[in-house]
């Protein structure tokens, strides 16, 4: 019997959240937790607060202008607090890794133990597929508003008058990071639902990544025509993206929104038609 759209969504939310649960009381999601906790702690008390401090030098703005040209990261000095812009460049290429890590289980166990085949007797394909997306996004979300939290911290050791810029930059930044990891997240649903392992599905974006870069790059090289192919590949625009603040960052937001409903359109179609 086929499910109707409220059945659907609200099997779609049921799942999502069974997904958050799984994750933060199973073993194995307690040690990513405690990993994750222990990369971004080293992160914020070493690179990102020495490099900080740098960052309000009067004289280092010259310097990187002097390396890197006058355009390449002037917007950083614009911030009006130095953690968050640190914060920002490493969570804009670290995040996106990590979104590979963690959303490359989403079906492949499943489906190799067979229970992916009882799931769709119990509930409809789109919820499955939808459910689990949006569930590796609300894991990832709140894994970007507690480093966001330890950061805004870490600025108000500094100075207790940054609160409200810290607040505000924040709050730009985690829903910037949570546009930024969806096409991510989107290409490791596809690839999870073909692969059999996790492994196999990291490996699969490993090589997706890397051929097309590489494709994408002859390509562009050979004909000006194809410089726009680059856009296709989640993260293309991350290189634009760390030399922007506040709300000129939503610039590119189009961009993996797109790769995002792409992405699950080819996940739907592949669920839809596969026998799992």
């Amino acid at each position: 019997m086929t499910q109707n759209a409220p059945s659907t969504f609200n099997n779609m939310l049921l799942i999502a959240g069974f997904e958050c649960r799984k994750f933060l009381f199973n073993l194995r999601g307690i040690i990513a937790l405690i990993a994750f906790a222990l990369v971004w702690g080293m992160l914020l008390l070493y690179p990102i607060q020495g490099a900080s401090t740098l960052l309000m030098q009067p004289n280092i703005k010259d310097l990187i202008d002097g390396l890197l040209g006058n355009q390449a990261l002037n917007v950083l000095f614009d911030w009006p607090v130095a953690e968050m812009a640190i914060f920002w460049c490493f969570a804009l290429y670290l995040f996106p890794m990590f979104s590979i890590l963690i959303a490359a289980d989403q079906f492949s166990s499943d489906k190799t133990r067979g229970t992916l085949r009882f799931y769709t007797i119990r509930t409809s394909k789109d919820s499955l597929l939808f459910g689990r997306f949006l569930g590796q996004i609300l894991i990832q979300g709140l894994l970007i508003l507690l480093t966001i939290l330890a950061t805004i911290a870490l600025a108000l050791t500094r100075d207790i008058g940054l609160l409200l810029p810290a607040l505000t930059s924040g709050a730009l930044v985690g829903v910037n990071l949570v546009i930024v990891i969806l096409p991510f997240t989107a290409v490791m649903t596809l690839l999870s639902l073909y692969a059999n392992t996790a492994r196999q599905a990291m490996v699969l974006a490993t090589i997706l990544w890397t051929v097309v870069s590489i494709a994408l790059l002859i390509l562009g090289n050979q004909s000006s025509l194809f410089e726009g192919l680059q856009w296709i590949l989640p993260g293309a625009q991350l290189s634009n993206m760390v030399n922007t603040n506040g709300l000129n960052s939503f610039v590119y937001a189009p961009i993996p929104l797109l790769q995002t409903a792409f992405a699950l359109f080819l996940g739907r179609v592949y669920i839809q038609r596969s026998q799992l």
